[in-house]
């Protein structure tokens, strides 16, 4: 029982650290995919607004919703 509880910990553990890796790749992204967009200024700010809530959910250690976040912005931006 011991084992299989650390197995489990451990799988969580790793996945989380598998999306942290994401995030930072998501947020330059986002960053180059606006710096060239010819979006509205509206929905400029609406995906500006996207790619600070994921980086603060990144701060925060909430990594899928991080990596959810972001990937809403780059479709936002026509990405992905």
């Amino acid at each position: 029982m011991r084992k299989l509880l650390l197995t489990g910990t451990m799988l969580v553990a790793l996945t989380g650290s598998v999306y942290a890796g994401q995030c930072p790749v998501l947020m330059q992204k986002v960053d180059e995919a606006l710096a060239t967009s010819e979006l509205a200024e509206a929905d400029k700010a609406k995906v500006m607004e996207l790619r600070t809530k994921g980086e603060e959910q990144h701060a925060a250690g909430q990594h899928a919703e991080s990596v959810a976040t972001l990937n809403e912005a780059l479709q936002a931006l026509g990405q992905e």
